[in-house]
């Protein structure tokens, strides 16, 4: 059972708008995440090895929310809330809670843009909400170039394979049920791409898996792929390096000692690697028509 705890500040702004998720302030209605994915960056001691014993619940997030957003409504400091930074807004307490859905409709009440990232597709329960917030939300001044409704929708993917999902990202909704939600939210209107990240080396990163991301989000008129390496941290038992280690030394003995070799020493991939990981990425976007970052959709 999910502690339930309260709260202080549920909107964080951002020191700098990221140039991919266009993030102004950051919510997240929940703290941990029973997605489980190994490779989580929030992975460590403090939520220990099972990311969902650690599991809280924030009551008086919606309260709290609603006063932070007219405060910020007030002094017109409008710009794009990210949901979630560090936990999928869609976990399956949502489904009991339904803090997310709560707090879209105070988002939509002080007329805030969104963009949600998530591997669930319990997002389709709130397209109602969503529609409004997408006709009335007051984009930021400098983005209404580049953007002209208040709502993108990314689902994150590192595979697009069930039982490669079911290792790394066990608790997560499957691949498969995803893709059938982001044709949904497609067929919405919704603008709508995919977070690709992170390919795992040698699983989801080879060429024929690239290949059929590409094409299988191309067929779904995708708006855009944010593709991104893998990164690793840590030395305990509860931290991602050692977590996802332990997956390859289980199911992928033979790549064992790539993967050593990759991060030993290092949290991320060599220098070499995510050069030709850049140049391919763009090589695949020109090939199959998709964009590398989030914009308008071409009328």
């Amino acid at each position: 059972m999910p502690r339930e705890i309260e709260v202080k500040s549920v909107l964080n702004k951002t020191k700098k708008r990221d140039t991919w998720f266009l993030d102004d302030y950051t919510l997240n209605m929940y703290s941990s995440c029973s997605f489980n994915c190994l490779y989580c960056y929030i992975r460590g001691s403090k939520y220990g090895s099972n990311l969902e014993d650690s599991l809280s619940v924030k009551t008086n997030a919606i309260e709290i929310l609603d006063r932070q957003l007219f405060n910020r409504a007030k002094k017109n400091q409008y710009g794009i809330i990210v949901l979630s930074s560090a936990t999928d807004p869609y976990l399956q307490i949502d489904e009991k809670y339904q803090l997310t859905r709560q707090a879209l409709e105070v988002i939509a009440k002080h007329k805030f843009p969104v963009h949600i990232i998530t591997k669930s597709n319990l997002i389709e329960r709130d397209f109602d909400v969503l529609h409004h917030i997408n006709k009335t939300a007051i984009l930021p001044n400098d983005l209404r170039d580049r953007l002209d409704k208040g709502v993108i929708i990314s689902f994150s993917f590192s595979t697009l394979n069930d039982t490669v999902g079911s290792i790394f990202e066990k608790g997560a909704t499957p691949p498969s049920k995803r893709l059938i939600a982001i044709n949904s939210v497609r067929t919405e209107g919704f603008l709508t791409g995919v977070s690709l990240m992170p390919l795992l080396p040698f699983i989801s990163d080879t060429t024929e898996h690239l290949d059929f991301f590409f094409s299988t989000f191309k067929k779904s008129k995708m708006d855009y792929v944010l593709p991104a390496t893998l990164t690793l941290f840590g030395s305990t038992k509860a931290d991602s390096k050692v977590l996802v280690m332990n997956a390859i030394r289980k199911y992928y003995p033979e790549l064992e000692s790539k993967y050593s070799k990759y991060f030993q020493n290092s949290s991320q991939m060599p220098h070499y690697y995510k050069e030709a990981f850049a140049k391919k990425m763009e090589e695949l976007s020109s090939e199959y028509g998709l964009k590398n970052f989030i914009e308008r959709r071409n009328k």
